[in-house]
């Protein structure tokens, strides 16, 4: 059967650059770039000509085409903030792979009421509604697998879980580590402070439907000062729909390891408002031989009202659960040995359950000459149990070392923007001032448990002297004992507090051929702990930052379409609230300083970016909420490049790859030299997309990863890597109903995803061992759906 789809797909590819070949109407084709060399999405294009009028709007790598009269004709090119430019088109002229040069009065904002970095920048990508609108997803390793941009994201424990990050080098854990992965949704920030399982936790991107999303601004580096904590290493913001183009929506899919999902929204036609409201649900056991059970429901909505034609004031909503069982890091060993299934398991107790609710209001008011005002605030509610057993039973040989992990959590923010551009003698200069706060309540802590009971610390014990124990006194509705050598015992009420404000002003001279930008952010943290196991450990603590920014991007001539760039910011990541108040002398936040010095090309069918960077981070201290424990990590430091390139092969047929490839990445001032481990070195992606040829959509895509170290000091302890390949085709069978086919790991690839080097104890009776732990990838897996749009708008 895969190698039939295989054959399929390639003769597609096959037949449409045959046909590009044979006699076809007059197109007019190309890409419409900036003064500044950048692509421009969204831009009207209009032919006027004796037989009338017909037009186009250029996709979201700025491309366009549609069919054009034999003759003369007038080309306009317009949009919101765009210079109107007007091109006469004689009729032996040629129309094909051209050049449109369009300039911006103000830079580009977007009309939605979320606020969303308005750079467009080569430090940006973005990722269109089109990739998650005809793709099927059954998890969200796939999502994240959407963003390439370099990084590298895995599954920790089969799919319920938060997938741990690797970007330039760094292992960010869920996302708070080295700098941290900042992820946005609606301006909501999903990096979980003092979380009960991982400082910078993303967990709650479960409650995310993929249907849903808009668009994706992916920013390469700390280089807007709209954003802070988390921002080390990048940014992912997340913008949903606010209304779907059909009034009613339906997805059903179902496939290999017994999973089902669906999606279903209603989207009325309504006076001076737009809005949504949709289900996803979604079941499946997994690869697994301990079935994964895993459950999920999100429930979204949002009504956004036209308040008149300058403002409008929005209300989302967000509903989400999560259940799951889990197999777990396995030992790589006892899998070498046929001691261990791949897919096996040896605590079927693994697993967790997440409950979340979000609620927001939004309000956006254009203001004159292009300006804009936003403002945005959210209540945030969740409860999150995750239950694990990282090293069976080194601690505790006779009941095993299984552990519940608690976060209940009220999170609060406000976010606050003003966009004012403004002519600065001849040049155009726009001023972004903000600021932001978030607030987190949370009660954190860590249990030990068997069977998913937190009672494993009053368990009756053959040998009681094996296991010696203190007593709590007074602490009602906890164990009754703690600091002992076979368990730990945590509990804690955090309050964190993150205020912010902000600056950015560019400015570009000579008609954009140079612009300029620098931008300043300050943070504050206030961090309190009430520990309710250990007063001692209580305190409260405060911390600010400056985060610098600058940018320069210079475009010689138009008659070579390339421009330099350098990008510099200053990215912060805060530390755990226990952490802080432990010791309150070490490093409360992080920070990240960024260096990018690169060219972008942008020329008809090819675009093309390349770029060196160094990254220096600071110390930093972390506190593990696994066993209570804190390290400390140096200071450290990578560098390396990336290149990645855009090829329209045909009108339909396009290829896009990038790879990132980190040169060095170690502690500074260590001797002997001591390296970053568990993140790799090399990662790459590729993709085939066939765009709406004759019904027909799809993609290949292939992503690649180096094999990279898991020790500090010695290289010979490495994880694999991985090289994959998946399939999506979509096919229109009538005008409401697609059918979708999706293959995962088309060559079934037998490899690990996340992988861990640390001590463990498999059996009772074994002798502890240092050894690798693993999630495996999946294999080889088809999906299959009906998508149905009734009631177009």
């Amino acid at each position: 059967m895969r190698k039939f789809l295989g054959v399929v797909f390639c003769f597609l590819v096959a037949s449409q650059v045959v046909a590009s070949q044979s006699v076809a109407p007059r197109v007019l084709s190309g890409v419409v770039i900036t003064v500044r060399d950048e692509l421009a999405p969204g831009v009207n294009i209009v032919v006027n000509s004796p037989s009338g009028e017909t037009s186009a709007v250029s996709d979201a790598e700025g491309a366009f085409r549609l069919v054009v009269p034999d003759g003369a004709f007038t080309l306009k090119l317009s949009g919101k903030n765009i210079a109107p430019v007007t091109k006469r088109i004689a009729a032996g002229e040629a129309t094909e792979n051209l050049r449109l040069l369009i300039e911006y009065v103000v830079p580009p904002i977007h009309e939605s009421i979320i606020i969303v970095d308005s750079s467009l920048d080569p430090s940006v990508e973005r990722r269109n509604e089109e990739i998650y609108r005809g793709t099927l997803f059954s998890r969200d390793d796939q999502l994240f697998d959407t963003l390439a941009a370099g990084i590298n994201a895995g599954q920790h424990e089969g799919g319920g879980k938060s997938l741990e990050v690797r970007r330039f080098g760094f292992n960010m854990d869920h996302g708070g580590l080295f700098g941290g992965f900042k992820v946005l949704v609606d301006d909501v920030q999903q990096n979980h402070s003092t979380q009960g399982h991982g400082q910078g936790y993303l967990g709650q991107l479960k409650s995310l439907t993929p249907e849903l999303v808009e668009q994706v601004d992916i920013l390469n580096g700390p280089f807007s000062a709209q954003y802070g904590d988390f921002s080390g290493l990048g940014v992912a913001h997340i913008r949903t729909r606010e209304s779907l183009p059909n009034v009613l929506t339906a997805r059903v899919q179902g496939g290999s390891f017994d999973t089902l999902r669906g999606f279903f929204a209603y989207s009325p036609e309504l006076k001076d408002a737009v809005g949504f409201v949709a289900y996803e649900g979604s079941r499946t056991s997994g690869p697994f031989i301990s079935p994964l059970r895993y459950k999920r429901d999100n429930v979204t909505a949002n009504y956004t009202r036209q308040l008149s034609d300058k403002s409008a004031l929005g209300f989302k909503l967000n509903l989400g659960r999560n259940d799951f069982f889990s197999s777990g890091q396995i030992p790589l060993d006892e899998v070498a040995a046929g001691r261990l299934d791949r897919f096996g398991f040896i605590d079927p107790e693994n697993g967790g359950r997440v409950r979340s609710g979000t609620a927001g209001v939004y309000y956006r008011r254009d203001l004159a000459e292009g300006g804009v005002f936003k403002i945005d605030g959210f209540l945030t509610r969740s409860l999150f149990d995750l239950y694990s057993n990282f090293t069976f039973f080194l601690a505790d040989p006779e009941f095993g070392d299984e552990i519940q992990q608690h976060d209940s959590r009220l999170q609060q923010g406000v976010n606050v923007q003003l966009v004012r551009p403004y002519a600065l003698g001849n040049a155009r200069a726009l001023l972004t001032i903000g600021g932001n706060l978030q607030a987190f309540q949370t009660n954190v802590g860590l249990y030990p448990s068997v069977g998913r009971n937190p009672n494993r610390a009053d368990a009756a014990r053959a040998n009681p002297a094996d296991c010696p124990f203190e007593d709590i006194p007074g602490q009602p509705g906890l164990p009754d004992r703690f600091n002992s050598p076979c368990f730990l015992l945590t509990s804690a009420d955090a309050r964190v507090t993150n205020t912010g404000i902000y600056a950015q002003q560019s400015v570009d001279f000579f008609e954009g051929h140079l612009h300029l930008e620098g931008g300043l952010r300050y943070d504050y943290f206030r961090f309190n702990v009430e520990d309710l196991i250990r007063p001692a450990f209580s305190g409260a603590q405060g911390e600010g930052r400056l985060q610098p920014k600058a940018t320069l991007a210079y475009t010689p001539s138009h008659s070579f379409p390339a421009t330099v760039h350098f990008n510099y910011g200053r990215g912060i990541s805060s530390q755990d609230a226990r952490g802080v108040a432990r010791r309150p002398e070490s490093p409360r936040v992080a920070t990240t300083d960024f260096y990018q010095l690169g060219t972008s090309h942008n020329y008809k069918r090819f675009s093309a970016s390349a770029d060196l960077f160094l990254i220096d981070n600071s110390n930093q201290q972390v506190y593990i909420p696994d066993d209570g424990q804190i390290e400390f990590a140096g200071p450290s430091r990578a560098y390396g490049f990336e290149v990645k390139n855009s090829i329209r092969i045909t009108g339909h047929l396009a290829f896009n790859g990038g790879l990132t490839q980190v040169m060095n990445a170690f502690f500074r001032g260590t001797r002997p030299r001591e390296y970053v481990d568990s993140a790799p070195r090399t990662v790459a992606n590729a993709g085939l997309t066939l765009s709406d040829y004759r019904g027909f959509s799809g993609s290949l895509r292939y992503r690649h990863t180096s094999n990279y170290r898991l020790d500090a000091l010695d290289a010979r302890v490495r994880a694999s890597g991985l090289d994959v390949v998946d399939l999506g085709v979509s096919k229109r069978l009538r005008r409401f109903v697609d059918f979708n086919l999706a293959i995962d790991n088309l060559f079934n690839k037998r490899y690990f995803e996340t992988q861990n080097f640390f001590e463990s104890r498999v059996r009772p009776g074994d002798d502890p061992a240092e050894r690798i732990h693993a999630t495996p990838g999946y294999p080889f897996g088809v999906t299959i759906g009906l998508t149905f749009r009734f009631f177009g708008k």
